[in-house]
């Protein structure tokens, strides 16, 4: 009987013959359009450029607030009463809770204030109050309109209290809300969408570019904005862009405020700037080049402020003390 080779033994004969048999190549080649019951499990992330386009994505709540605030808008005579509420008994109660320790600084190199109209400022943001009290002492120095700003829409757009919070804060001012969780940080860009129309109409916003609160020890040192404010700016390119730098608040309300009366507060220096010049940025084409440039353009003069107003507080602290010191040449006197 003849011996039955080995698989080894066949392998090296297939081998020695040059016959080895090549291992078949898988080709694989992706469907040219996917199966409809695929295709329609995928849902696309979208960022609508209103928030009616957006409805689907808010709760009822949300929607009602939205709905409402801009309603405010459009019904004249409910303008006329917030513009009222946010210049009256909204700027007076925070004048007065601030006034022993406010330090203004650079009201002349803004337009007139009684004309002013579609103006964005930005500012440092080191408190939760800052825009509270620059809002005040604008409205002190004869500015009428409504000043929007953003706010976080937890609890002031989900909640049914934040409606009332926002009325008697505010007076509705507190406005377009801004989205936190992640599944809808798309919506972002349909806020600010939102606030340039309302820029680009002749209202006003108020903004802080690094976009949460610096908790930080050095004022100084700013927080890296988003390109989002670049993109506001763009959007809205009629707007007058007035940057502020603020230092002094502290985050608690009822030491606040009452350090104000008892001496024990420390001292609250506001710096406004010029407007700022953007030259050929804002007719670039809009890209993320271009946003970015407008941010750091943006950042810089904020950071410049904040540099006068260290200079100003040594200024002070000197004149308090009757030391009778000049500032250093590390912090310049501000121009005039």
């Amino acid at each position: 009987m003849r011996p039955v080779p080995l698989l080894e033994d066949v392998a090296r004969a297939q081998i020695k013959a040059n016959v080895v048999p090549r291992t078949p190549r898988l080709i694989f080649r992706p469907p040219t359009r996917l199966p409809a019951a695929v295709s329609a499990g995928i849902k696309r992330v979208t960022r609508p450029e209103t928030f009616e386009e957006a409805n689907d994505r808010l709760s009822w709540v949300e929607r009602f607030n939205v709905a409402f605030i801009r309603r405010t808008f459009a019904w004249s005579w409910l303008d006329r009463f917030c513009r009222w509420g946010c210049r009256v008994p909204g700027a007076g109660w925070v004048h007065y809770c601030t006034r022993n320790l406010l330090r203004i600084h650079g009201l002349e190199r803004l337009p007139p204030l009684e004309d002013l109209r579609g103006v964005i400022l930005v500012a440092n943001h080191r408190s939760f109050f800052d825009m509270y009290v620059i809002n005040a002492v604008l409205y002190k120095n004869g500015f009428s309109e409504r000043l929007l700003f953003p706010v976080r829409s937890s609890f002031f757009y989900d909640h049914v209290a934040g409606f009332f919070v926002n009325a008697v804060m505010s007076f509705w001012s507190m406005y377009p809300p801004i989205f936190r969780d992640k599944q809808r940080l798309s919506l972002n860009h349909t806020a600010f969408s939102e606030l340039a129309r309302a820029v680009s109409s002749g209202r006003s916003a108020g903004i802080h570019p690094e976009g949460t609160r610096n908790r930080g020890d050095d004022p100084y040192t700013l927080l890296p904005a988003q390109n989002g404010i670049g993109r506001l700016i763009h959007q809205a390119r009629g707007a007058t862009i007035v940057p502020v730098f603020i230092n002094g608040l502290i985050n608690d309300l009822r030491r606040q405020v009452a350090s104000n009366f008892d001496g024990t507060g420390r001292p609250i220096h506001i710096v406004f700037g010029a407007p700022i010049a953007y030259g050929e940025l804002l007719d670039a084409r809009a890209s993320t080049k271009t946003f970015r440039a407008i941010v750091d353009h943006t950042m810089a003069t904020i950071a410049d402020l904040g540099q006068q107003e260290r200079a100003l507080r040594a200024q002070a602290t000197a004149e308090l003390t009757g030391s009778g010191d000049e500032p250093s040449s590390a912090d310049p006197q501000p121009p005039a």
